[in-house]
């Protein structure tokens, strides 16, 4: 008996959908399915979008074999119970806030209610969908960075996010551990760049590709990625120290640069004899998608629920 999941990657523009086959624990090629969403749209806006996504994803196939959906969700969200809790100051699903999205989704494709669908924040479904990887499979804990407009980060053991044990943070997050004279969002995400190059050079740059672009003649762009290399190695010291990390995985449009950060980051490690094997992200998006599917193995479910992550 076949036994599929569907993958959603909820973003703030889109949604991204793809079967995958639990019994051989791969995306189904020809089943992805992607839409446009307006995050900032109405509730029957974004919620419409996404039951069209998911329903087209889903026409295909006989719905005997479909044992759950899993989403990887931004936050703030209540993953437990499938319940929003965005708010103004997200950006996106704000009109979405107190809605329990579990019981809106359930009743609009006409589900029974304790058909699964759960939730994972999104970070941590990128996480769990490279730790899926033979190329680290193993490595017992692996920390996952994404390295974007934002800074996410996820503590694996076993390919289970972990929180609040092995001296990591209550919420299992850095990005708003303390670094320098901020948060670590605000030195390991694409808006350090920019900031940077303008306190810099008196100039604004779209984003970092056009840094890579320049990189070659640029020399303050050889600077920025040097000291972020720097930055970032040092910060990561006492937390791979602390969880014990032999593994360590980067996805997110910056980790796309990093061979021109990675010998900085690496120097940092080795001042403080740290050995710890690092790759770029092969996955890219697939990962959110793969990792919210495996929320549909009742066994590794059980694990992250134990877990209390």
């Amino acid at each position: 008996m076949k036994k599929l999941a569907l993958g959603v990657d909820i973003g703030g523009s889109h949604i991204t959908c793809q079967l995958f086959d639990l019994n051989t624990n791969r995306l189904l090629e020809g089943t992805q399915k992607r839409v446009c969403v307006d995050g900032n749209g109405t509730k029957e806006s974004i919620l419409g979008s996404w039951i069209y996504a998911i329903k087209e994803a889903l026409a295909d196939i006989n719905l005997y074999n479909l044992i759950g959906i899993g989403f990887a969700m931004p936050g703030p969200f209540n993953y437990n119970d499938g319940i929003a809790l965005f708010d103004q100051n997200v950006g996106k699903f704000h009109n979405l806030h107190g809605i329990n999205v579990k019981s809106e989704l359930l009743k609009r494709l006409d589900f029974p209610e304790n058909f699964p669908l759960r939730f994972l924040n999104d970070a941590a479904s990128f996480a769990v969908g490279e730790a899926n990887q033979e190329a680290v499979a193993d490595y017992k804990r692996i920390l996952v960075l994404t390295l974007g407009t934002g800074f996410g980060s996820t503590f694996l053991e076993n390919s289970v996010p972990v929180a609040a044990k092995y001296g990591v943070p209550d919420d299992g997050f850095l990005y708003h551990i303390p670094f320098k004279n901020g948060i670590a969002d605000e030195y390991f995400s694409t808006r350090w760049f920019l900031n940077e190059y303008k306190r810099l050079t008196g100039n604004e740059i779209s984003g970092v590709k056009e840094l890579l672009h320049n990189f070659e003649k640029d020399s303050v762009s050889q600077k920025l990625f040097h000291e972020f290399g720097k930055n970032l190695g040092s910060f990561l010291v006492p937390w791979i120290q602390k969880f014990g990390a032999e593994c360590l995985i980067l996805g997110g449009n910056i980790s796309k640069s990093l061979a021109l950060f990675l010998p900085d980051m690496e120097n940092q490690f080795l001042t403080q004899n740290i050995q710890i094997k690092v790759f770029a992200s092969k996955l890219n998006e697939d990962a959110a998608l793969i990792g919210s599917a495996r929320l549909c193995n009742d066994n590794f479910y059980s694990k992250l629920v134990s877990g209390m992550y």
